[in-house]
């Protein structure tokens, strides 16, 4: 069972920059894809930006050329860097992580980190 925790939320006025982290609780070099997801209450949560073992990444449109998402293997961390961030970032973060084995795939989740916007 990898277990993940986010940090980094919180305030910052729009135009402004946050870092999020997450870090695992097992190498990440067993893990297939890791990424950030983020909510608003009422509805699904949705992908923000994903990253392969190998290191691909792929972005919602919504953030693309604003959010830039890392891996460091060697520390077990992935990270979400927010630059000119707006209202309708506001959210919260979830780190997410895939593991695929032969038998299937199974996907973690960790608590979540409330990022909000102000005007």
């Amino acid at each position: 069972q990898v277990q993940l925790v986010e940090s980094g939320g919180g305030l910052v006025q729009a135009g402004g920059s946050l870092k999020l982290s997450c870090v695992a609780s097992e190498s990440i070099s067993s893990l297939n894809l890791m990424g950030w997801y983020r909510q608003i209450p009422g509805k699904q949560r949705v992908a923000v930006a994903l990253i392969t073992s190998i290191g691909a990444t792929n972005y919602a449109d919504s953030v693309k050329g604003r959010f830039s998402l890392s891996r460091d293997n060697a520390e077990n961390k992935v990270y979400l860097q927010m630059d000119s961030l707006k209202p309708e970032d506001t959210a919260v973060y979830y780190c997410h992580a895939v593991r695929a084995t032969a038998w299937g795939t199974t996907d973690y989740w960790g608590q979540g980190t409330q990022v909000t916007v102000s005007p």
